[in-house]
């Protein structure tokens, strides 16, 4: 999933950028409000860590002007430690979450993956298709209980397709979440990465709508 860090401080937009690429995001970096307000309004993200005090723009700035411009997407704020009104403002505005600086990483992490889950309608980490499960703690896709082993961008072509069953989803906006910017990629690359992880997964689970993309039916009730 990309994800869109918003951070003028270099040491902590680094720390923040190789943690998440660690836990398998991609990741997009701006430093300035501006910039955020264009990129947030006009890519495609999972969600957005938005730090306030950026120049430029103000981060409460660029979370009103991308709710009025209609940009849903998650929104987790960063605010210095004991600044109450920011975070109530930011919260009013339309952020999802909080955290305050300084912070433990694997909070971050963890409140990301709330988030995530909420904008997706899971209320728990783990969810099941079928024989499929995904463990978005964890990072794991297990078959019938049996984990399996699946490179970091099968991993993630899985958990995007399962965390928004019922929905076709492009290969336009699967390229978009599973690849860097700065990558080639080959026009057939999403066509070649599906039929290799529907060959790992043994199980009927991701479907094609030819014209459309690709589909993972709901979860059953």
């Amino acid at each position: 999933m990309r994800i869109l860090l918003v951070e003028d401080d270099d040491t902590v937009a680094n720390s923040l950028s190789d943690a998440l690429q660690r836990a398998g995001y991609i990741v997009d970096r701006v430093s300035d409000g501006k910039t955020a307000w264009f990129q947030g309004g006009t890519q495609s993200y999972a969600a957005a860590i938005l730090d306030l005090g950026l120049p430029e723009l103000d981060g409460l700035t660029v979370l009103k002007r991308w709710r009025e411009d209609g940009c849903e997407i998650p929104v987790l704020i960063l605010t210095a430690r004991g600044n109450w009104n920011e975070r109530v403002e930011g919260i009013d505005a339309g952020a999802d979450d909080y955290l305050s600086k300084p912070f433990q990483m694997e909070e971050l992490l963890a409140r990301l993956r709330a988030i995530l889950r909420r904008s997706a309608g899971l209320a728990t980490p783990s969810l099941s298709i079928g024989d499929v499960t995904l463990d978005t703690r964890q990072m794991r896709i297990s078959v019938r209980g049996a984990p399996l082993h699946l490179s970091p961008q099968e991993y993630r072509l899985v958990a995007y397709l399962m965390t928004h069953a019922g929905r076709v989803v492009s290969q336009l906006e699967l390229t978009e979440q599973l690849y860097a910017q700065d990558i080639e990629r080959e026009s057939n690359a999403i066509e070649v990465l599906v039929g290799r992880v529907r060959k790992k997964l043994g199980v009927d689970l991701i479907q094609t709508r030819r014209g459309f993309g690709y589909i993972i039916e709901q979860a059953d009730a």
